[in-house]
């Protein structure tokens, strides 16, 4: 029964954060905008830096991609589906572009900077997708 109201409890709690990060990236992206997913894998011995990630390297990040990174957002790990279930990824960052070219492009001329920076926050090497927003 306790059980029972942790994962109901839990349910709730995601279903509200997905909820309130749906309505904030609906109103700042669009259709058709390219999203850049870094995802961080958690696995026994890796370690990963939170307050160096968001305080230091993603302002790094945006800072280097200039204008044409509209839009960035970071993910922390809380939880697994159930509560004896590890968190699947420590963190996982969202960096928005209107067009993919507007991401080669600014990425491209400063990619040793910005993965040069990685070993200062984890030692997780990430997995990049990018994606089409479609709604």
């Amino acid at each position: 029964m306790k059980t029972n109201i942790i994962l109901l409890v839990l349910g709730v709690v995601v279903l509200l954060a997905s909820c309130k990060q749906t309505k904030m990236e609906s109103s700042t992206t669009k259709e058709g905008m390219v999203k850049v997913t870094i995802l961080y894998p958690n696995s026994e011995g890796k370690t990963f830096d939170m307050d160096y990630y968001s305080n230091k390297h993603m302002p790094m990040v945006a800072r280097v991609l200039g204008d044409s990174l509209k839009l960035y957002t970071i993910d922390k790990g809380i939880s697994g589906r159930t509560p004896d279930e590890p968190i699947p990824y420590l963190a996982i960052g969202y960096l928005y572009f209107d067009k993919l070219s507007a991401y080669q492009n600014s990425f491209g001329p400063n990619a040793e900077k910005i993965v040069g920076d990685i070993p200062n926050y984890t030692n997780i090497q990430p997995v990049v997708q990018i994606s089409e927003v479609l709604q």
